[in-house]
Parts: structure tokens; sequence; C-alpha cells
């Protein structure tokens, strides 16, 4: 499924350096693209393991301390399908134990959708990063990843929160007690 997600988000012609665009030729397909892409990622094997992880968590008895969901895709598009699913498992787990405290961690090539200067044309990606973060939600990426493209933290708006490593976050919130749901 990755590599159908990677042929179809032709990355504007400059594939190689997520930080630097020219001219997609998807750009009129891609709403037509993204659609379909989200049909079959919905019904992927992967979803479902993620999907299991919550409903595992929810047959629990007790409330876990909290959840960090982990992104870690090679399509800059990826997020346009996984953010509504992470929203989705949250309201769930919310639900069953309202006290559950959550985080995000990007960092695979989705992260790159999430600079200021992709403000406007993930326009709906960064509404869904800030009102995961208005319900108290942070929502990291990885300055690591990131720094190998050319790409620093102030290359990423105030609602981001950019993390010297995005594996690093994801640890620090297990130690924390948090549950790790894999959402790839």
């Amino acid at each position: 499924m990755a590599g159908l997600l990677t042929i179809a988000s032709t990355r504007r012609g400059k594939s190689s350096s997520p930080g630097v665009r020219g001219l997609s030729l998807l750009s009129k397909t891609r709403p037509i693209v993204v659609a379909l892409l989200t049909l079959l990622w919905v019904g992927s094997p992967l979803t479902a393991l993620a999907n299991e992880a919550v409903e595992q968590l929810l047959a629990r008895s007790e409330a876990p301390e909290g959840v960090v969901f982990e992104i870690v895709e090679g399509d800059e598009d990826a997020l346009e399908a996984l953010l509504p699913q992470v929203r989705t498992a949250i309201e769930k787990i919310r639900a069953r134990f309202p006290q559950t405290e959550f985080a995000v961690v990007s960092h695979g090539q989705e992260e790159f959708a999430l600079q200021s200067q992709y403000q406007g044309e993930y326009a709906e990606v960064h509404q869904q990063v800030q009102s995961l973060v208005a319900d108290e939600v942070p929502v990291h990426v990885c300055e690591t990843h990131a720094g190998w493209y050319g790409v620093s933290a102030e290359d990423f708006p105030q609602y981001v929160n950019v993390a010297p490593t995005g594996p690093g976050q994801i640890r620090l919130y297990e130690e924390l007690g948090y549950e790790l749901i894999v959402m790839d």
C-alpha cells in the first residue's frame, strides 16, 4: 500500500527533496486520487491493526495513562487519510476513558506537509492539526528527519511541536505510561 501511495503522490517534480517543489502532474486530479486512496486505505490491513489496537484498549477495565499515535509514512499526503483516523480513535477512547491524554508523533515524509509554506496546499491537514492541538493533543514532528532534507524547526508553524527525534519523543511518552498505537 505504501508503494501505491508513493506512486500516486508524485512530488511535483522534486521527489528527493520534500522541502522544495516544482509543478505537479497530478495537481488537477489530486482530490480524486486522494479520495480513492483514502477509500482503499480505510480498508487496508494496516488500518485494521490500528483499529484492533484501539478496540483492545477500549476492552480494558482501566484507562491507559495516555495514548501516543505514531505516524511514519513514505508519502507526504498520508496525513490527509491518517489524521481523521487518529481523531476518530481519540473520540472513541475519550468516550470510554475521558481522562486519557493523547499525543501524535509524525516522523516520516508526511511531516513535510506540516511546513508553514504548505498551509495553503494542505489547508485541511493544518486545520486538523490545529484542532487536535486545541483539544490538548500535541502534534510532534521529527527535527532530525526534517534536517536530512534541509528543513529546519523554523519551517514549521507554532502549533506543530518540533521534537529533536520522533522515536525519542515516542519513548518519552512511553516512559510516562502512554500506550503506542502505530497508524501506518
